[in-house]
Protein backbone atom coordinates (compact mmCIF):
# COMPACT_ATOMS: atom_id res chain seq x y z
CA UNK A 1 0.00 0.00 0.00
CA UNK A 2 3.29 2.32 0.82
CA UNK A 3 4.51 1.76 -2.91
CA UNK A 4 0.65 2.39 -4.79
CA UNK A 5 0.26 5.61 -2.22
CA UNK A 6 3.52 7.08 -3.63
CA UNK A 7 2.71 6.09 -7.33
CA UNK A 8 -1.13 8.01 -6.87
CA UNK A 9 0.96 10.91 -5.25
CA UNK A 10 3.52 10.98 -8.22
CA UNK A 11 0.05 10.90 -10.69
CA UNK A 12 -1.43 13.57 -9.72
CA UNK A 13 1.15 16.14 -8.97
CA UNK A 14 4.05 15.57 -11.61
CA UNK A 15 2.24 16.15 -14.92
CA UNK A 16 -0.47 17.61 -13.54
CA UNK A 17 0.42 21.64 -15.12
CA UNK A 18 -0.66 20.56 -18.51
CA UNK A 19 -1.81 17.60 -20.31
CA UNK A 20 1.19 17.31 -22.90
CA UNK A 21 4.06 19.07 -24.50
CA UNK A 22 2.03 20.58 -27.26
CA UNK A 23 0.53 22.78 -24.48
CA UNK A 24 2.08 25.90 -22.60
CA UNK A 25 2.15 27.32 -19.16
CA UNK A 26 1.38 30.65 -17.76
CA UNK A 27 0.93 30.86 -13.84
CA UNK A 28 -2.20 28.79 -13.43
CA UNK A 29 -3.34 27.99 -16.82
CA UNK A 30 -2.57 25.93 -20.11
CA UNK A 31 -2.73 27.14 -23.46
CA UNK A 32 -2.85 25.78 -26.62
CA UNK A 33 -3.23 27.22 -30.48
CA UNK A 34 -4.58 25.25 -32.96
CA UNK A 35 -3.18 25.90 -36.66
CA UNK A 36 -5.88 24.29 -38.36
CA UNK A 37 -7.56 26.05 -40.33
CA UNK A 38 -11.61 25.98 -40.37
CA UNK A 39 -14.73 26.63 -42.25
CA UNK A 40 -16.96 28.34 -39.85
CA UNK A 41 -20.95 28.31 -39.80
CA UNK A 42 -20.73 30.05 -36.02
CA UNK A 43 -18.62 30.89 -33.61
CA UNK A 44 -19.70 27.66 -31.68
CA UNK A 45 -17.43 25.80 -33.93
CA UNK A 46 -14.49 27.27 -33.19
CA UNK A 47 -15.00 26.83 -29.50
CA UNK A 48 -15.79 23.46 -30.37
CA UNK A 49 -12.42 22.94 -31.35
CA UNK A 50 -11.25 23.58 -28.06
CA UNK A 51 -13.85 22.05 -25.79
CA UNK A 52 -12.97 19.15 -27.59
CA UNK A 53 -9.09 19.32 -25.93
CA UNK A 54 -10.75 19.59 -22.38
CA UNK A 55 -10.32 23.46 -23.21
CA UNK A 56 -12.20 27.03 -23.89
CA UNK A 57 -11.72 29.86 -25.84
CA UNK A 58 -8.60 31.83 -24.45
CA UNK A 59 -9.99 34.48 -22.33
CA UNK A 60 -7.29 37.54 -20.62
CA UNK A 61 -7.20 38.72 -17.33
CA UNK A 62 -3.88 41.28 -17.00
CA UNK A 63 -1.62 42.77 -18.89
CA UNK A 64 0.94 40.06 -18.22
CA UNK A 65 -0.82 37.22 -19.65
CA UNK A 66 -1.59 39.37 -22.74
CA UNK A 67 2.28 40.09 -23.37
CA UNK A 68 2.72 36.11 -22.81
CA UNK A 69 0.16 35.40 -25.28
CA UNK A 70 1.66 38.28 -27.52
CA UNK A 71 5.27 36.70 -27.05
CA UNK A 72 4.16 32.71 -27.88
CA UNK A 73 2.14 33.65 -30.99
CA UNK A 74 5.48 35.81 -32.70
CA UNK A 75 7.83 33.05 -31.57
CA UNK A 76 6.46 29.70 -31.28
CA UNK A 77 2.89 29.46 -32.42
CA UNK A 78 3.71 31.59 -35.68
CA UNK A 79 -0.21 32.58 -35.34
CA UNK A 80 -2.01 34.84 -38.35
CA UNK A 81 -2.43 38.61 -37.73
CA UNK A 82 -5.35 38.45 -35.40
CA UNK A 83 -6.96 35.58 -33.13
CA UNK A 84 -10.21 35.44 -32.15
CA UNK A 85 -10.84 36.35 -28.63
CA UNK A 86 -13.41 33.83 -26.36
CA UNK A 87 -15.34 36.75 -25.62
CA UNK A 88 -19.02 37.56 -26.41
CA UNK A 89 -21.62 40.64 -26.37
CA UNK A 90 -24.21 39.89 -23.96
CA UNK A 91 -27.15 41.71 -24.96
CA UNK A 92 -29.16 41.38 -21.40
CA UNK A 93 -26.39 42.65 -19.35
CA UNK A 94 -24.75 45.05 -22.46
CA UNK A 95 -21.45 44.04 -21.37
CA UNK A 96 -18.60 41.99 -22.94
CA UNK A 97 -18.27 38.71 -21.29
CA UNK A 98 -15.81 35.72 -21.71
CA UNK A 99 -17.30 31.86 -22.35
CA UNK A 100 -15.43 30.48 -19.77
CA UNK A 101 -17.67 32.28 -17.57
CA UNK A 102 -14.28 33.70 -15.92
CA UNK A 103 -14.34 37.56 -14.44
CA UNK A 104 -13.84 40.34 -16.66
CA UNK A 105 -11.17 42.22 -15.14
CA UNK A 106 -9.13 43.36 -18.22
CA UNK A 107 -9.34 44.64 -21.79
CA UNK A 108 -7.23 46.24 -23.94
CA UNK A 109 -9.61 48.06 -26.87
CA UNK A 110 -8.09 49.84 -29.20
CA UNK A 111 -11.33 51.10 -31.13
CA UNK A 112 -13.51 51.58 -27.56
CA UNK A 113 -16.44 54.11 -29.29
CA UNK A 114 -19.98 54.77 -27.38
CA UNK A 115 -23.10 54.19 -29.16
CA UNK A 116 -22.23 51.38 -31.48
CA UNK A 117 -23.92 48.87 -32.28
CA UNK A 118 -22.98 45.81 -30.27
CA UNK A 119 -25.23 43.29 -31.09
CA UNK A 120 -23.27 39.92 -32.56
CA UNK A 121 -20.04 41.69 -31.91
CA UNK A 122 -16.88 39.84 -31.08
CA UNK A 123 -13.12 40.23 -29.80
CA UNK A 124 -9.97 39.77 -31.68
CA UNK A 125 -6.47 40.07 -30.28
CA UNK A 126 -4.44 41.64 -32.87
CA UNK A 127 -0.92 39.78 -33.04
CA UNK A 128 1.30 42.71 -33.65
CA UNK A 129 0.22 45.50 -31.28
CA UNK A 130 -1.65 43.48 -28.82
CA UNK A 131 -4.43 45.44 -28.59
CA UNK A 132 -8.11 43.94 -28.82
CA UNK A 133 -10.63 44.60 -31.62
CA UNK A 134 -14.10 44.59 -31.79
CA UNK A 135 -15.50 42.67 -34.89
CA UNK A 136 -18.70 40.65 -36.43
CA UNK A 137 -18.91 37.03 -35.10
CA UNK A 138 -20.22 35.74 -38.44
CA UNK A 139 -17.10 35.19 -39.86
CA UNK A 140 -16.64 32.23 -42.60
CA UNK A 141 -13.28 30.85 -41.52
CA UNK A 142 -10.50 30.46 -39.02
CA UNK A 143 -6.27 30.33 -39.78
CA UNK A 144 -6.28 29.26 -36.09
CA UNK A 145 -7.77 28.69 -32.59
CA UNK A 146 -6.23 29.85 -29.31
CA UNK A 147 -7.50 27.35 -26.44
CA UNK A 148 -6.95 28.09 -22.95
CA UNK A 149 -7.62 25.32 -19.90
CA UNK A 150 -7.40 26.53 -16.31
CA UNK A 151 -5.20 24.06 -14.39
CA UNK A 152 -8.24 23.43 -11.60
CA UNK A 153 -10.14 21.55 -14.25
CA UNK A 154 -6.89 19.66 -15.35
CA UNK A 155 -6.82 18.82 -11.29
CA UNK A 156 -10.32 17.74 -11.17
CA UNK A 157 -10.06 15.44 -14.68
CA UNK A 158 -6.71 14.09 -12.76
CA UNK A 159 -8.52 13.29 -9.29
CA UNK A 160 -11.62 11.86 -11.37
CA UNK A 161 -9.24 9.25 -13.12
CA UNK A 162 -7.51 8.69 -9.44
CA UNK A 163 -10.59 7.69 -8.16
CA UNK A 164 -11.25 5.25 -10.74
CA UNK A 165 -8.04 3.57 -10.25
CA UNK A 166 -8.23 3.66 -6.76
CA UNK A 167 -11.42 1.84 -6.79
CA UNK A 168 -10.34 -0.68 -9.36
CA UNK A 169 -7.19 -1.40 -7.20
CA UNK A 170 -9.36 -1.58 -4.39
CA UNK A 171 -11.48 -4.14 -6.45
CA UNK A 172 -9.36 -6.05 -7.32
CA UNK A 173 -7.78 -6.82 -3.85
CA UNK A 174 -10.58 -7.85 -2.24
CA UNK A 175 -11.61 -10.41 -4.97
CA UNK A 176 -8.05 -11.73 -4.64
CA UNK A 177 -8.38 -12.05 -1.42
CA UNK A 178 -11.76 -13.88 -1.46
CA UNK A 179 -10.51 -16.15 -3.82
CA UNK A 180 -7.77 -17.08 -2.18
CA UNK A 181 -9.95 -17.54 1.10
CA UNK A 182 -12.09 -19.98 -0.73
CA UNK A 183 -8.85 -22.01 -2.19
CA UNK A 184 -7.43 -22.63 1.26
CA UNK A 185 -11.01 -23.72 2.88
CA UNK A 186 -11.82 -20.46 4.46
CA UNK A 187 -14.77 -21.09 6.90
CA UNK A 188 -16.32 -19.22 8.96
CA UNK A 189 -17.67 -19.31 12.69
CA UNK A 190 -20.94 -20.77 12.05
CA UNK A 191 -19.00 -23.91 10.27
CA UNK A 192 -16.16 -24.62 13.10
CA UNK A 193 -19.10 -26.93 15.28
CA UNK A 194 -19.03 -30.83 14.65
CA UNK A 195 -21.36 -31.67 12.22
CA UNK A 196 -24.08 -35.01 13.07
CA UNK A 197 -23.05 -37.90 10.26
CA UNK A 198 -26.70 -38.66 10.15
CA UNK A 199 -29.18 -36.38 9.54
CA UNK A 200 -32.44 -35.10 11.76
CA UNK A 201 -34.52 -38.08 10.14
CA UNK A 202 -32.32 -40.87 11.05
CA UNK A 203 -31.63 -39.15 14.58
CA UNK A 204 -35.55 -39.53 15.12
CA UNK A 205 -35.21 -43.23 13.82
CA UNK A 206 -32.54 -44.13 15.94
CA UNK A 207 -34.13 -42.61 19.00
CA UNK A 208 -37.19 -44.37 18.47
CA UNK A 209 -35.11 -47.87 18.41
CA UNK A 210 -33.15 -47.06 21.66
CA UNK A 211 -36.38 -46.24 23.43
CA UNK A 212 -38.14 -49.47 22.04
CA UNK A 213 -35.46 -51.42 23.36
CA UNK A 214 -35.22 -50.24 26.70
CA UNK A 215 -39.17 -50.95 27.15
CA UNK A 216 -38.19 -54.43 26.31
CA UNK A 217 -36.02 -55.15 28.65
Amino acid sequence: MEFFSSYLTGFLFSDIDCPSSTWVQFQDSCYIFLQEAIKVESIEDIRNQCTDHGADMVSIHNEEENAFILETLKKQWKGPDYILLGMFFDTDDASFKWFDKSNMTFDKWTDEEDGEDLVDTCAFLHTKTGEWKKGNCEISSMEGTLCKAANNHILVSALVIASTVILTVLGAIVWFLYKRNLDSGFTTVFSTAPQSPYNDDCVLVVAEENEYAVHFD
